[in-house]
């Protein structure tokens, strides 16, 4: 009978996360590609995410999402991920985060990360990911225009041009002018190629751009006129909530899960409920990887994804494993105290 021990217990701070994450972006598109794949494989558990809401604080939430990942990156685990906006107003980033990595042999938890960046770097990455191959035999796109210029937004951008990608042009639209101002600043400083272009509106930056980031943390729909849409962009809905009905439903959809994706309120939730039906889901960006499911070139391509728990997990282990290798692991010595069954 083989003897089991209890990994030891690891605290990795958000400089450790950022620090094994940065200038890594081609790395980590090929790690979600992986989980993608593996996910549609069927070597995933993704059960749905937990929201935990407050009469008093309508606005905030708490976010659970559990989640265990086969193959070749075997971890189980939970990210504890809450949504303030009313943070923002004081200049406190809305989203905060933890991620809790647990061993799959003995389920003792061995590792609890910062997680924001860890959630910003999977969201970023998935959505470069996905533009990449949803522009797979369509004109690639030379304007790139952001709706909602937060954490994410930045994040994002820093994803497509790590993976290669240069644009012409870059629109930035915020209902906040301090927040488009910010992420110009952040663009200029970062040597983005091409002119940047503060909109006054998102009819005028959804026109002029050929791949539309929605990053914003709208909760119904704002944007409702298909027309704006007559040049049929490639959009990243990776808020989920901007788009009405009448926009999905003239357009191809793709998603990271179906089942996830159409539920909690958000636009393919609204629009399923307003057809009766999910005919207008086109699959899965795993089912574009894999050619059963082609994209395109004549229609708007809509990306919604919902963001799935293992690639929390599988960037997390990632960051681990880069900690690990590098001597940096904070390990609380104890922290699993009572350890013989009969004491």
């Amino acid at each position: 009978m083989s003897t089991m021990t209890a990994p030891p217990f690891a605290v990795i701070s958000g400089e450790q996360v950022q620090r094994a994450l940065h200038g890594r972006e081609s790395e980590i598109a090929d790690l979600v590609e992986t989980v993608y794949r593996l996910h549609g494989a069927g070597e995933s558990v993704n059960p749905p995410s937990y929201f935990l809401r407050f009469p008093d604080r309508p606005s905030s939430r708490i976010i659970a999402l559990p989640a265990s990942l086969g193959g070749e990156l075997r971890v189980d685990g939970l990210k504890w991920i809450s949504s303030f906006p009313e943070n923002t107003a004081s200049g406190l980033p809305r989203a905060s985060a933890v991620l809790i990595l647990n061993d799959p042999d003995t389920g003792y938890p061995y590792a609890c990360l910062e997680s924001s960046v860890i959630s910003a770097t999977r969201t970023a990455s998935s959505a470069a990911l996905a533009a990449a191959r949803l522009s797979e035999g369509r004109e690639r796109p030379a304007r790139v225009g952001f709706i909602g210029t937060g954490l994410i937004a930045r994040y994002i951008h820093t994803h497509l041009t790590g993976t290669g990608w240069e644009f012409e042009e870059t629109g930035v639209h915020d209902l906040s002018a301090d927040s488009a101002a910010g992420f110009r600043g952040y663009l200029e400083r970062s040597d983005a190629k091409g002119r940047i272009t503060v909109h006054s509106s998102a009819e005028s930056l959804i026109r002029s751009s050929d791949l539309v980031v929605f990053a914003t943390v709208a909760s119904t729909p704002h944007v409702h006129d298909p027309s704006w849409f007559a040049h049929h962009p490639l959009v990243l809905h990776v808020s989920l909530r901007d788009l009405a009905p009448e926009i999905l439903l003239a357009s191809a959809n793709f998603v990271d899960d179906v089942e996830h994706c159409l539920k909690a309120e958000t636009s393919p939730h609204l629009a399923e409920q307003a057809t009766g039906g999910r005919e207008f889901i086109d699959g899965t960006l795993n089912d574009v990887m894999t050619g059963r499911a082609t994209v395109p070139t004549d229609r708007t391509v809509v990306f919604s994804p919902f963001g799935l728990g293992v690639l929390d997990l599988a960037v997390g282990r990632y960051v681990h494993d880069e900690v690990a290798r590098q001597g940096g692991l904070h390990v609380v010595d104890g922290f699993f105290h009572e350890l013989r069954r009969y004491g």
